[in-house]
């Protein structure tokens, strides 16, 4: 088989991985009854499309059907399971900027800038993606935060029946029919003359407000995710 003939049948192959990865979410959350917390502090800042999302690496597939056709610039990781995830967000109506903490990031990072100066658009970071550690915040997004002067918008969900899995980010996926909770905090900014301890004190306000709402939204259904 010639490499042009592979490369194409490649490309579908991760087409329809978009598509069913896109279905899969949308039948998913569309059966749930959906609530959140918080959301009227944060709206004006949703509204002018000038902020960056923060969520965990386990708590990201309410999002990606919440907030789909959102035009988002988001990073994603060069690995295969990055992949999966890029195909999905494109279906979703989303642009992917393959880069992490480990591969590519600095360079990713300059990608995302220039894309959120092309026009008026959100961006997505999780800041303990790919590979964690879990619960812990990376740097690269608060360095984008002060560069573009968009506040960080944490958020978080749970839902009342869940299935946990065994992985690093202990992810959690949502069973038919249940209810769900989004809860979204504190919006955080970064000055944009902030130096390193400047720097370190935000990342650290973001990371503990991430695990707060995190918790308040387990909490909120009984859960406690260890």
């Amino acid at each position: 088989m010639h490499l042009k003939e592979k490369n194409k049948i490649s490309e579908i192959k991760w087409n329809l991985v978009g598509i069913l990865g896109k279905f899969f979410i949308d039948l998913l959350f569309c059966t749930m009854k959906i609530n959140s917390k918080g959301f009227e502090k944060v709206e004006p800042v949703i509204s002018s499309r000038k902020f960056i999302f923060a969520f965990w690496h386990s708590r990201m597939l309410f999002f990606n059907y919440m907030y789909k056709q959102f035009d988002a610039a988001i990073l994603a990781s060069r690995s295969e399971d990055g992949e999966i995830a890029v195909r999905v967000l494109q279906k979703q109506g989303h642009e992917a900027i393959r880069g992490s903490t480990t591969r590519g990031g600095s360079r990713a990072l300059v990608t995302l800038i220039k894309k959120l100066k092309e026009r008026k658009r959100p961006a997505v970071i999780i800041p303990d993606g790919p590979q964690g550690p879990r619960f812990k915040v990376q740097p690269g997004i608060i360095i984008l935060a002060k560069k573009t002067g968009y506040p960080i918008l944490p958020v978080s969900y749970s839902a009342k029946k869940i299935k946990i899995f065994t992985s690093w980010d202990r992810f959690i996926l949502p069973y038919p029919f249940t209810k769900c909770t989004a809860v979204y905090g504190d919006p955080l900014y970064v000055p944009q003359n902030a130096d390193k301890d400047t720097e370190n004190k935000c990342l650290n306000i973001l990371e503990k407000e991430l695990c707060r709402i995190t918790f308040d939204a387990d909490h909120y259904f009984g859960h406690n995710i260890i």
